[in-house]
């Protein structure tokens, strides 16, 4: 039974103690698996989901060191601990788990394969702080936000190039419309550049951008700074989150009324720089808005779009239903302990999480079915040498005998002989079937033979009756033609004589 889990991150709100990641059941809040030893700042948290038969991983960036942890969700202790050229302040991995990307304090953005370890680039993408990477959905392009108030859209087959390694890469596409640091982004579904992404700000902004036209298409205002934001996938609404614990909802649709008083849906916005929507006026604002109390440090959606979860610097995460905003539930475990939320997540509970692998569907066989996804060792520093050979290795998964989640009965395999024998009866042919078909086979060449005969002579008939009638008829033709004349010419007699009595 598909089961949907809530991964949280967490950090000590003083420079004292450490984090956890951990996994919840996002309908109970009960706590399911919890990985420790890690402290992860907010946007320094990323995983990839167990798919393709390949254990999933969970990523985290430490906030003091130049560090790196990764788990697997088959244990619950470190799987490798990396270390770094610098420390990183956001990280993200694309949705097949191939690439990673991390940036830096001083604007400096770096590439890696996770396979390989190779690192593919290593730039200075922003003049300062690195604020958030993001993947389009598709892996085709890399979105990265900065303090320096620009957004830039980077195209994976540009940072990948092998001629282009010695050279600067330049953007796809740049934007600088906010006036303050980027503080979140989010990424439309779609594939690249035919997608949109929505950028926030401490300028009181959300702005929507579309990546195939490079150009704005809205920007809605808000009365606080944004620091948060998650977009439904449908891209229906959003939800955007501040430090003093407000909420608010945008609908990116709304109702309109035309001329003809017939009622439809149209889309928010798109008009450009010029196309402001500010909640300030509007008068529904209001009814949108949901109040935690505590500052919101992080926002997610569950994956049917139906529940909204918030994460607060408190420690506790608020589960509210989109549709009517109420409070359903909260979780509280990190609330005493001086831990502040800082990373949201939702998707489906891992096949292969430890301590949940159950034993009457083939437990050790199921876990032995889902190698752990091969990581190694990120490279801190480009080597051509090492890109010129590309290894990556690739774990096989093993394939069972029965599924893992059901039973499939399967019938006996016939043997090879058996197989060859069936074979030969279909095919075999006897003395006395190869006589009979060679004289049934020359009797039919013999009538096929005697008709085509029959058919030349009927139309050799037919030729001559053809020819008879078209003689025939040329020849009455002339003939008409010919006693046409003479009557002419005795006209033209008479008229002549009648012309000379009439001189006389």
């Amino acid at each position: 039974m598909f089961q949907e889990v809530l991964l949280c991150a967490t950090a000590p709100s003083v420079n004292t103690g450490t984090g956890l990641l951990a996994l919840h059941d996002i309908q109970t809040g009960t706590s399911l698996a919890s990985f420790k030893q890690t402290s992860a700042a907010a946007h320094c948290v990323s995983h990839v989901e167990t798919k393709n038969g390949l254990g999933g991983i969970l990523l985290a960036a430490q906030s003091d060191k130049a560090l790196l942890n990764i788990f697997s969700f088959q244990k619950d202790q470190l799987m490798s601990k990396m270390v770094i050229p610098e420390k990183l302040c956001c990280i993200a991995v694309d949705s097949r788990g191939e690439f990673c990307a991390g940036g830096t304090t001083n604007g400096r953005l770096y590439l890696w394969e996770v396979a390989s370890g190779i690192l593919f680039s290593s730039f200075e993408a922003h003049y300062r702080r690195v604020s958030v990477l993001r993947f389009t959905h598709d892996g085709a392009s890399l979105v990265s936000t900065s303090d320096d108030s620009s957004v830039s859209v980077w195209s994976m087959s540009r940072l990948l190039d092998e001629e282009l390694q010695a050279e600067i890469p330049a953007p796809y596409c740049s934007f600088t419309e906010h006036t303050l640091p980027v503080t979140d982004v989010s990424c439309g579904v779609g594939l690249f550049p035919s997608c949109r992404i929505f950028t926030a700000s401490l300028d009181h902004s959300v702005k929507i951008w579309d990546l195939s036209t490079r150009c704005l298409l809205s920007s809605i205002l808000f009365p606080q700074p944004i620091t948060v934001l998650t977009v439904d996938p449908s891209e229906r609404f959003l939800f955007s989150g501040s430090q003093d614990g407000s909420i608010h909802q945008v609908n990116l649709f709304r109702r309109r009324t035309d001329a003809t008083n017939m009622r439809g849906v149209e889309a928010l916005g798109g008009g450009g720089m010029s196309d402001v929507i500010r909640l300030d006026d509007d008068e529904t604002a209001h009814q949108r808005l949901i109040s935690a109390g505590q500052p919101i440090t992080a926002l997610s959606l569950s994956m049917t779009s139906s529940q909204l979860l918030a994460g607060t610097a408190s420690g506790q995460i608020h589960i509210y239903d989109v549709e009517s905003h109420q409070l359903l539930r909260s979780i509280n475990t990190y609330r005493d302990k001086g831990l502040g939320i800082t990373s949201l997540a939702t998707f489906l509970k891992p096949p292969d999480l430890f301590g949940h692998v159950s034993l009457g569907d083939g437990g050790a066989a199921a876990r032995d079915a889902d190698p752990i996804r091969p990581v190694a060792p990120f490279q801190r520093t480009k080597d051509a040498s090492a890109r010129q050979a590309h290894e990556v290795s690739i774990m096989l998964p093993i394939q069972p005998s029965t599924t893992r989640y059901f039973q499939v009965s399967k019938a006996p395999c016939p043997s090879t002989e058996e197989l060859l024998r069936e074979h030969q009866y279909f095919v075999q042919v006897t003395d006395g079937a190869n006589t009979s078909n060679v004289a049934s086979l020359n009797s039919r060449v013999s009538e096929l033979e005697g008709e085509l005969t029959k058919l030349r002579e009927q139309l050799g008939r037919a030729k001559g009756l053809n020819d008879a009638m078209w003689e025939g008829v040329v020849q009455k033709v002339l003939n008409l033609d010919g006693q046409t004349d003479g009557d002419t010419d005795k006209e033209v007699g008479e008229r002549s004589r009648k012309r000379s009595r009439t001189v006389k």
